[in-house]
């Protein structure tokens, strides 16, 4: 009997705009129906590989919750077609998957805990001795996806025949395969050997070491497979904007390794492509796909109408029901406005003038020195930052922030001073090579008067001209203010810095009974804005000196 393939069906309802799809989940269903016309290699589509997690999830799994409960689970075109594209693909000789890992960002209550739970328990039964885990940054979120799957059991006689509940996790009999909840807080031991992962939330993650154990406890698996799923959230540099940055480079083509095929890590991103279109209903289905079925229509509607005149609501309406990253609550710029993955070449820039500006933290804490620089007839102000921090105390760092300093370290970002302090000569002999390698002059350099009597007198014999800035909101509040208006009308590239993202993401502003506004430094210190305070120094010295500079880049 022939079976069907929801892949195409999908995409050809996508295509012919029967359903509204996003960017993104064009471009992979694109590419699979172009394989599916001309396979790629070794790889071939299995028809009826594809259709067995589909087939198992329908005629054993019932609903737990709401209006459904009881009734078996009818899975949707979307569904189904997801999860083809993830069992259908094959090596015609071994018969082993190709996809090992799915990333799937999607709005919430569109069924995504049902569809894993289902796929939990067939993950346990499809493979001999396989190890079945539900993960998230807390054991409760762990658990939603572990329960309904006990409940599934529990409805089925069949299943409940063969898979029995014990105390912290389900157990098959028939084949030895397990299925347990695990946190971030769990005991995570080389003894994990995972066949199948549920990875729920990531968004909330803020480092990636319980990612990294999960997945390298499965390089034992002949075909092991991580489902990562997720809405947006307010965590920036963290995990999600990690996986959700390499699923966009596959998909627009730049990573093209020979030892990792496409469909390896297949990207499922369904989300708005604009903020624009959360005021045309129409658009909505882009990031909920189940909108009308399971998600309600008329609920979401009253989000949305709430978050037009609740503005603190917003945010938790882009993150999660349209699938719109945002920083944290009370950020000073939205998502949107900072975000910009522009680059430059700094050695466009030789021959000519900077302003710099320093941020000279603690003796033990994140320091940032900038260059800020304007090419002639150009309104952009281009950005160039390097971070500082004492080598003695990078580890603790990178647990307390929650931030990869080392991976950074290997980029070139950050700087490791030697010992458990910041040497400020470090910072000085950065501007001195910014002037020697790329002939860029650091005309002059702003920084915050506090604790800088050593460094400034340093500077001063080699040279330099440093002016101190003012801290105040009426010294702070035109230059934040003027900084505000260019980065939303994406005038300042940071040369897509993840650090300088994260510092800006976390940056929060007070304002006195005036209006004027100013950093808001008594938040969280886990929080960093050293970025941004170092940004905001350069901008204080561009708009006190603007005609001058002006002219000193002019003809360059």
């Amino acid at each position: 009997m022939k079976q069907h393939n929801y892949i195409r069906e999908y995409y050809s309802k996508i295509d012919s705009g029967e359903i509204i799809a996003g960017k993104r989940i064009k471009q992979v269903y694109k590419a699979l129906v172009e394989e599916l016309d001309h396979p790629i290699l070794n790889w071939i589509f299995d028809i009826e590989k594809a259709n067995e997690p589909i087939d198992f999830i329908e005629t054993y799994c019932k609903n737990s919750k709401g209006k459904w409960m009881g009734k078996p689970v009818k899975l949707l075109l979307w569904q189904k077609a997801f999860l083809q594209a993830i069992y259908g693909f094959v090596d015609k000789y071994t018969g082993l998957r190709r996809c090992r890992e799915a990333f799937v960002e999607c709005g919430r209550k569109n069924g995504k805990s049902t569809l894993l739970s289902g796929l939990g328990v067939y993950g346990m039964l499809s493979e001999n001795g396989a190890q079945v885990l539900c993960s998230a940054n807390k054991y409760q979120q762990a658990r939603i996806i572990f329960d309904e799957a006990r409940n599934m059991v529990e409805q089925s006689p069949e299943l409940k025949k063969i898979i029995r509940k014990r105390k912290m996790d389900m157990y098959c009999d028939l084949n030895f395969s397990s299925m347990l909840p695990l946190s971030k807080n769990s005991e995570l031991s080389d003894g994990l050997n995972a066949s199948l992962a549920l990875i729920d939330e990531v968004h909330s993650n803020k480092d990636r070491y319980s990612y990294d154990v999960i997945k390298q406890s499965m390089s034992a698996r002949q075909q092991p497979l991580m489902f990562t799923i997720s809405t947006a959230g307010f965590v920036r540099s963290g995990l999600f904007d990690t996986l959700h940055d390499y699923g966009c480079n596959i998909l627009d083509g730049k990573i093209t390794d020979k030892d990792v095929p496409y469909g390896a890590f297949l990207p499922f991103f369904y989300e708005l492509d604009d903020v624009k279109e959360i005021d045309d209903p129409d658009m909505w289905i882009k990031a909920n796909p189940s909108l009308g079925v399971i998600k309600s229509y008329d609920e979401l509607k009253a989000n949305v109408e709430r978050a037009k005149v609740d503005t603190t609501f917003l945010p938790t309406l882009k993150t999660k029901d349209f699938d719109l990253p945002e920083n944290v609550a009370g950020s000073w710029l939205t998502f949107e406005e900072l975000n910009n993955k522009n680059t430059f070449d700094l050695k466009s820039f030789s021959g000519s003038y900077g302003i710099g500006g320093v941020d000279l933290s603690e003796v033990g804490d994140l320091t940032c020195a900038t260059m800020l620089m304007m090419h002639d007839n150009d309104e952009t102000r281009y950005i160039l930052q390097q971070y500082f921090i004492p080598e003695d105390s990078a580890e603790k760092h990178i647990k307390q922030d929650k931030v990869p300093y080392d991976d950074w370290q290997r980029r070139g970002l950050i700087t490791f001073c030697k010992g458990n302090r910041i040497d400020y000569s470090d910072v000085t002999n950065w501007f001195e090579m910014i002037e020697n390698q790329y002939h860029i002059i650091p005309y002059w350099i702003y920084y915050d008067r506090w604790g800088t009597q050593y460094w400034s007198k340093e500077m001063e014999n080699k040279d330099y001209t440093i002016k101190p800035c003012g801290q105040g909101y009426k010294s702070v509040s035109p230059v934040m203010k003027q900084m505000t208006v260019d980065f939303q009308a994406h005038l300042i590239n940071y040369n897509n810095n993840p650090i300088t993202m994260w510092c800006l993401s976390n940056t929060a502003v007070v304002s006195d009974p005036s209006g004027n506004i100013k950093f808001d430094k008594s938040r969280n210190k886990k929080l960093r804005i050293d970025g941004t305070a170092s940004m905001y120094d350069s901008y204080f010295g561009l708009m006190e000196n603007w005609l001058d500079y002006k002219q000193l880049i002019k003809g360059r």
